[in-house]
């Protein structure tokens, strides 16, 4: 199973809301997940992150990998992504 920490889209038309999520990278991009570790809201001005750090750090320590457009928000968060 290839697990990879992505952004799961939520919210209603032309008003985006992100939850941060580990999910089998088979699922759909909506659809099933295995863990939540976060929310993105670009929306707001700065945009607005929530991260759980440990949890991430944890996935990432199990072989998770992280989609690029997660890795530049973890890494604005301070989580270091290799």
């Amino acid at each position: 199973m290839a697990v990879k920490i992505r952004l799961a889209r939520c919210g209603r038309k032309k008003r985006p809301f992100y939850r941060m999520v580990v999910a089998d990278e088979r699922y759909a991009r909506d659809g099933r997940f295995i863990e939540k570790v976060g929310t993105y809201n670009p929306l707001v001005n700065p945009a607005e992150v929530v991260v759980a750090k440990d949890r991430v750090e944890h996935w990432l320590g199990q072989g998770a990998q992280a989609t690029r457009t997660v890795k530049s928000i973890l890494k604005k968060e301070g989580v270091a992504v290799s």
